[in-house]
């Protein structure tokens, strides 16, 4: 199996150093050419809970030569279109691309590879960019009952599937499910939660735990992400031990529920904060408009209001303009 890995900020560095070091055949693909030089000449680097070191195949895109088994797509959504073009020119009819990307992906990527070579899967661990060749992973990586989840859009489990899990399964627990897009819904909801916030007021996920007005954003979040996900008839999975099924749908105080939920789930991640806001921190454009503009998109389809998602894409897109500052203050100009 040849294995490209395209996209390695924070989280493709950790997956690619974990198949480098179990042997696989894998590239590290990034457009960071500061970031692949490093990997390079000194391996990719893992700190915070793990602490270690590994040599590891890095290039930029230009490099790739000759067709890919399976492209693990690591980098942000708002990269695809330029990352499409480049990855078609390496694949065949029995390559696989697997989106590991925030958000809900894998209609764009169907569009382009069809449906037969998506497979789609979500990430239910974290890591923060340190710097090049270096990422720090932010929660024990052994306590996890599972680090991914991956499927097909069909909910069929093909050998297409069972090998990426079986690749995935090389740094951790890894479960194909038959309803990839609940579990997207899932995650959407939790990425639009946290990540979200952490990119509209400038700070970590600690800050947002400790606030009370922070919080109570958060339950707006989430229960307008029950309202959403109800609408368009899709079901939610299982986070962090509950079913959300029952916390975010219903006619009780579904954001009281996905408040505690939230305070439980994320209590000892507290220093982490999001791959968004980092971004904004290096100036970059963010995949807000993947993430809680996805679901502000499907409530207008729907004709579910979504203001507190609203408030959150329009701080964000100000930030990125310079309108506002990183700033726990931001909390003010929450619609509603």
């Amino acid at each position: 199996m040849r294995i490209g890995i395209y996209g390695c900020g924070a989280m493709g560095t950790v997956l690619g150093a974990y198949l480098s070091r179990a042997g696989l055949t894998v590239e590290l693909i990034d457009i960071y050419e500061e970031h692949v030089n490093k990997l390079n000449s000194a391996g990719a680097k893992l700190i915070g809970f793990e602490q270690w070191t590994t040599p590891v195949k890095a290039m930029l895109p230009s490099g790739m030569e000759g067709i890919y088994d399976l492209i693990i797509l690591f980098c942000k959504q708002t990269a695809n279109k330029a990352a499409f073009e480049v990855i078609k020119q390496h694949i065949d009819g029995n390559s696989s691309i697997l989106t590991l990307q925030n958000g809900y992906p894998e209609p764009s990527v169907v569009k382009k590879f069809g449906e037969q070579q998506t497979l789609g899967g979500t990430v239910l661990w974290g890591a923060t960019f340190a710097g090049p060749g270096v990422s720090e992973v932010t929660e024990p990586l052994s306590a996890k009952p599972e680090l991914f989840e991956v499927g097909t859009i069909s909910g069929e489990i093909n050998e297409r599937v069972k090998i990426a899990a079986e690749i995935l399964e090389k740094m951790g627990p890894t479960q194909i499910t038959t309803n990839l897009v609940s579990s997207r819904w899932t995650k959407l909801v939790a990425n639009s939660s946290m990540s979200g916030m952490s990119a509209a007021l400038g700070c970590t996920f600690g800050d947002i735990l400790k606030s009370e007005e922070a919080m109570a954003q958060i339950g707006r979040i989430g229960a307008e992400a029950g309202l959403v996900c109800q609408a368009a008839g899709q079901l939610f999975a299982h986070l962090f031990g509950a079913d959300l099924e029952i916390i975010l749908k219903g006619d009780h105080d579904t954001s009281s529920e996905w408040i505690k939920l939230v305070k439980s789930a994320y209590r000892n991640l507290g220093a982490a904060k999001a791959s968004m806001l980092q971004d904004l921190e290096k100036g970059k454009i963010t995949e807000v408009d993947m993430i809680n503009g996805y679901l502000c998109e499907q409530g207008r389809k729907y004709g579910v209001p979504t203001p507190a998602n609203d408030s959150v894409v329009e701080i964000v897109h100000g930030i990125e303009t310079g309108k506002y500052s990183l700033a726990m203050s931001n909390l003010r100009y929450f619609k509603g």
